[in-house]
């Protein structure tokens, strides 16, 4: 019994410390750990630059090491100190920590695969919770709640545009041609994709009258199909706030337990409705 106390005790304080945001030593370790992943981060992008690469290299190298040796502690403490490891472990959080962990092993194996460090800007997201933001994760929760409640509607608008990109590469295929840079049907649907969206590379432009003509009614219809999956997104996400709001408001209300009308005043003695006493004067 004297031994698994003490024990209990180690893994409750570090428990405090990881996890818990209430605490001072708590609070300073999330504000030095974002520290350390925005320092990760930089060194990762720093590194991608040839010419700082050559100039600075074994500095790099032995900073990002010793950086995925300390994430490497952190994410076994993390699972050592916590009652359901499982839980933590296949959580969006723990699942992040684990991939920010594995790149610098993985470049014994992979070439390159040490860039993917660069993922760790998403451990960043812990800030919501050092800052006391943890409310507005909830209207983050409202926006993927809208998108998939509209996404059979995207789907159904994405395959027509697919569909209408298709039918207008093959015109554009036939009306221009090899000859002005047209060489199939799927490298017209290319450009008909390009420039439906509006991106407009260049690298392939129509030359005859009735080709440009057509990819001018294009780009028109480009920016009308680029509004419609925004407002279907809008027009859930404004639903799925009011559904939020009207079971919030149902929480808060008291109902007439004869009848079931909504008390509107908090302090009525008696139902508006059916006139039942709703408590003693």
């Amino acid at each position: 019994m004297t031994n698994s106390k003490p024990q209990k005790d180690w893994k409750y304080k570090l428990h405090e410390v990881i996890y818990g945001t209430h605490t001072p030593a708590g609070k300073m370790f999330d504000i030095v750990l974002l520290v350390v992943i925005v320092y990760s981060v930089v060194i990762v992008m720093l590194e991608s630059i040839p010419r700082f690469d050559l100039k600075y290299h074994n500095f790099l190298d032995i900073s990002e090491w010793i950086v995925t040796i300390l994430f490497t502690i952190e994410y076994v403490l993390r699972i050592i100190c916590i009652k359901r490891p499982k839980q933590y472990i296949f959580s969006f959080f723990g699942i992040i920590d684990f991939l920010s962990t594995i790149p610098k092993y993985l470049s014994f194996f992979v070439g390159g695969s040490q860039y993917m460090s660069a993922f760790r800007a998403l451990r960043l997201l812990r800030v919501f919770r050092i800052l006391k933001l943890v409310r507005f994760i909830g209207e983050s929760n409202n926006l993927v709640r809208a998108m998939k409640a509209s996404r059979t509607k995207i789907f159904v608008f994405v395959f027509f545009v697919l569909i209408v990109s298709v039918l207008l590469g093959t015109i554009m295929y036939l009306v221009e041609g090899p000859e002005h840079g047209f060489n199939s049907i799927p490298h017209s649907v290319y450009w008909t994709i390009v420039t439906l969206t509006t991106v407009g590379y260049g690298d392939i432009s129509p030359q005859t009258g009735l080709g440009q003509f057509i990819a001018t009614i294009i780009m028109i219809v480009g920016y009308g199909i680029i509004a419609v999956p925004t407002g279907i997104v809008s027009a859930e996400y404004v639903t799925e706030t009011r559904k939020l709001k009207k079971n919030k408001k149902r929480k808060n209300e008291k109902n007439c337990a004869e009848c079931g009308s909504v008390i509107v005043q908090v302090d009525a003695l008696y139902c508006r409705v059916c006139g039942f006493r709703l408590k003693d004067e």
